[in-house]
């Protein structure tokens, strides 16, 4: 499992950065359009989409280290 989620990371880092950063032109000519408030609103927006699976990620990631470290003991 180890050597399986280290050559994915491997591979997620030899893909090109512009298949990554595709959103973010849209994102960019967009904002450029709108009046400073409703840019700041998007870029809100934006931070908010983003926090959701960065929380459920590190809760995961927590459990599955409690749940690592006290089998170890």
């Amino acid at each position: 499992m180890k050597k399986f989620l280290i050559s994915i990371g491997i591979v997620s880092l030899l893909i090109p950065s512009a298949v990554w950063a595709q959103g973010c032109v849209v994102c960019t000519r967009t904002a450029d359009g709108l009046q400073t408030h409703s840019a700041a609103g998007l870029n809100k927006g934006i931070v908010y989409l983003a926090a959701i699976p960065m929380i459920f990620m590190v809760t995961v990631a927590i459990i599955w280290w409690k749940r690592n470290k006290a089998a170890s003991q």
